[in-house]
Parts: C-alpha cells; sequence; structure tokens
C-alpha cells in the first residue's frame, strides 16, 4: 500500500514516528511542528508573511528596541500570538537586505551582534505601517498552541485510530470485509460524535 506524503494519514503517521503524544514518547503536542492537516481543521493555516511584509515586520521588531536575530523571531511569533514564527532562512538574509539600503544598522550589545532601525527605516515603516497591521490583523483570536493544549487528550486517542491501520497496512491491508465494518463504526462514531458537539453548542 503507498501513502501520498499529502495524504492526513500519511502525515499523522510521521508525526507519530517523531514521539510525543502522536508517537507515545516525550516531546510535546506537535513534534516538528505542527501537521499539515491542522490548519484545514481548525481555520485555515497560520499565516504566512510574503518576502515584502517581512522586511517590515522585521523593521516593526527592531522599532522597539535594537534586537539580534533570534529576539527579532521571537518578538514576531510573540505579537502574532504563537501563529506565525519566521525561520532564520528568512530574518537574516533580511536583516542583511536592510542593513544594505541603511534602514537597520548593525552594532555589538554585550558582546552580541544586534540590529537597531535607522531614520530611514523608520520612515520607510511608517509608510507601510498599515501592511503591518494588516498582517497581524489576519490572524485568528485563538493561537494554535491552545487548540492543542484543549484538544490535545482526544488528538491522541483519534491518533492510536490511524497508527491502528498503520498497523493493519504494514500487514498487508485489510480485506474488503474488514474495510466495510469498519466504515460502519466510523460512520456511527462520527454521528455520535456530531450528536455531542450540537448538544455542547446549545
Amino acid at each position: 500500500m503507498h501513502h501520498r506524503h499529502d495524504d492526513p494519514g500519511f502525515v499523522w503517521f510521521a508525526g507519530g514516528r517523531r514521539g510525543g503524544p502522536w508517537g507515545g514518547g516525550a516531546g510535546g503536542e506537535f513534534p516538528g511542528g505542527k501537521p499539515e492537516w491542522f490548519g484545514d481543521w481548525f481555520g485555515g493555516p497560520p499565516p504566512r508573511a510574503e518576502r515584502g511584509e517581512v522586511r517590515y515586520l522585521v523593521l516593526d521588531a527592531i522599532a522597539q528596541r535594537p534586537r539580534h536575530g533570534y529576539e527579532i523571531i521571537q518578538a514576531i511569533e510573540e505579537r502574532s500570538g504563537g501563529a506565525y514564527r519566521p525561520s532564520p532562512g528568512v530574518i537574516y538574509p533580511t536583516l542583511q537586505l536592510l542593513e544594505e539600503l541603511g534602514h537597520a544598522a548593525l552594532s555589538t550589545e554585550d558582546g552580541r551582534k544586534v540590529y537597531a532601525i535607522t531614520d530611514a527605516g523608520r520612515r520607510d515603516l511608517e509608510q507601510h505601517a498599515d501592511e503591518v497591521r494588516d498582517f497581524y490583523d489576519r490572524i485568528p483570536g485563538d493561537s494554535w498552541d491552545r487548540y492543542a493544549e484543549d484538544f490535545g487528550d482526544v488528538m491522541r486517542r483519534a491518533a492510536r485510530l490511524f497508527r491502528t491501520f498503520k498497523r493493519a497496512a504494514r500487514r498487508g491491508g485489510m480485506s474488503r470485509r474488514a474495510q466495510a465494518r469498519i466504515r460502519e463504526i466510523l460512520d456511527q462514531a462520527v454521528h455520535q460524535i456530531e450528536i455531542v458537539l450540537q448538544e455542547d453548542e446549545r
């Protein structure tokens, strides 16, 4: 049996091998990052900044005070409520660009290289303040981590279901009779879950 890498079951299985609640070991709710299907279940994927937007998010972070690269990443992540964490591979080239443009100045503070916004950088940021505001406004009110915390126990049980299917696949698959019976069980379970959720909303 072959699995597509964009299939939710495959992604979940792959996550389970890395440990954590998805795989039965230690390591947090989503080892290796949120599964690819997570955003589809909870209102779309977390926001991604376009290349131009990152430039202004960085300027916004260093406008508050000089920061080194990791602190800039943290500042953006905190302001986004944990929904967006730019990678070093995005931040450091952006800082280099801002320095070349004269919008950020590199200095040393407590033995570490930090970046501070320049007057030209402040003018640039002021002209694009709406882009920064719009980016953060696109972020849902609830962070992804809250979903993981609230639903973690339920999701662990759902992960057991996928691991059961995985074991069956390793043994050579399931018979048509078993698949038909499992479909019936899942349909009944989904129906009962929907009833519970409808009652919970009242």
